[in-house]
């Protein structure tokens, strides 16, 4: 190992052209090329009706990601972060799911959502402002997004180990057992949340998957800013195993996520998955790309589409129908059609129901702003009615 610094790995070891693809350790089942490959520890077979569901989930991931990004340029939303390029990470990790498993997002798992059964249309009510999340994150087993950064890796951790203490871990029931997923960003890694979330975890062995998508830019911060190591070696320093997976492999990522929540669930503690993808489009509506990286990289990482991947895979291997493709696309139309007319239909908020969600429970100081607030708003003729 070089050290031109005197101390830790040379950055063209870590961040070069030999990692430029994942480097050696990425587990890969699908080649870009759709070529199925096979891996000595993470390998499964995959019913042909398994595979024509996953691309089901990635390209009705990608048309609500793609009619979102168009409805916040007509100002019909406030603001959408974008995950064009990281559907294979999302659907692989929420097909491999269990129902008594707990999801705790960041903003942008909307695939991941979507495997939940949560209707599209909320995630837009967010985004759109009517609502700070319309969802019971006990009925789809899936949280609210978490906006500040790396804040859910705790929350996933405290409630990993509730799980323990609820005796719904390492018990051999498969319907019982239980475990967590904790998504974040590689941008989050470096933040204390997400640090201390991993000593917790590790000392008390904790059933939680820490899964991160690096899709190499925290905003407009290149991963090389944010680590010496790849991101999944530093598992090692607290203690648990980590895995660098193709996340633009919807297969590999299934693979990896499964084995990683059953040794979750079996009382085994904490593992942590890095989803090695790319941030095809915009941190968010609000940023452009183009400020801070080449047009090059973008075109390298749209050879490796986790979308044409599958797709070549299902014809090439005669696993689809022409029809199927068909039937996919007329879908997705659908469904754009009506997320366009279900998000323009939502009907503004009450401006006093920013109190009702603050706490379980009203306090008495929170009933007094609100009452307060309403007599404001009646010295306004129309406002008063629509409190």
């Amino acid at each position: 190992m070089s050290q031109t610094s005197g101390f830790g790995p040379d950055l063209a070891e870590v961040f070069g052209p030999s990692q430029q693809d994942g480097g050696p350790e990425l587990v890969q089942l699908l080649t870009p090329e759709g070529e199925r490959v096979h891996h000595p520890e993470f390998d499964l077979d995959f019913s042909a009706e398994q595979l024509r569901g996953f691309y089901r989930d990635m390209v009705l991931t990608r048309r609500i990601d793609t009619e979102a990004t168009a409805l916040q340029r007509h100002g019909e939303l406030g603001i959408w972060a974008q995950l064009l390029g990281q559907e294979a990470a999302q659907i692989g990790a929420g097909r491999a799911l269990r129902p008594q498993d707990h999801v705790f997002p960041t903003y942008r798992e909307h695939g991941v959502a979507w495997c939940r059964g949560l209707d599209p249309l909320r995630l837009l009510g967010l985004f759109r402002g009517v609502d700070q999340g319309s969802w019971d994150p006990e009925e789809f087993h899936f949280g609210l997004y978490t906006i500040v950064i790396g804040a859910q890796t705790l929350h996933a951790t405290g409630y990993a180990m509730g799980m323990q203490r609820d005796g719904v871990v390492g018990t051999g029931d498969p319907d019982r057992d239980a475990a967590v997923v904790a998504h974040f960003g590689d941008g989050a890694s470096s933040q204390g949340d997400v640090n201390e979330a991993f000593i917790f975890a590790a000392s008390y062995n904790a059933p939680v998957v820490f899964f991160c998508q690096n899709n190499q830019w925290a905003i407009s911060e290149p991963i090389e800013r944010q680590t010496r190591i790849p991101l999944y070696q530093r598992a090692l320093g607290f203690g648990f195993p980590g895995v660098r997976v193709d996340g633009n492999d919807v297969l590999a990522t299934y693979a990896v996520t499964q084995a990683a929540l059953q040794r979750a669930r079996d009382g085994q503690g904490p593992t942590f998955v890095e989803a090695y993808t790319y941030r095809m489009g915009a941190h968010t509506t609000t940023d452009d790309p183009t400020r801070y990286r080449l047009s090059d990289d973008v075109e390298h990482w749209k050879l490796k589409d986790p979308i044409a991947r599958l797709e070549v895979y299902l014809k090439r291997n005669g696993l689809a129908e022409g029809s199927f493709f068909g039937d996919i696309k007329d879908e997705a139309d659908q469904l754009g059609a009506t997320l366009r007319e279900g998000c323009k239909a939502m009907p503004d908020p009450r401006p006093s129901s920013m109190f009702d969600h603050v706490y379980a429970e009203m306090t008495d100081e929170l009933a007094a702003q609100r009452d307060g607030f309403a007599a404001y708003l009646s010295t306004f003729a129309d406002a008063a009615e629509e409190a």
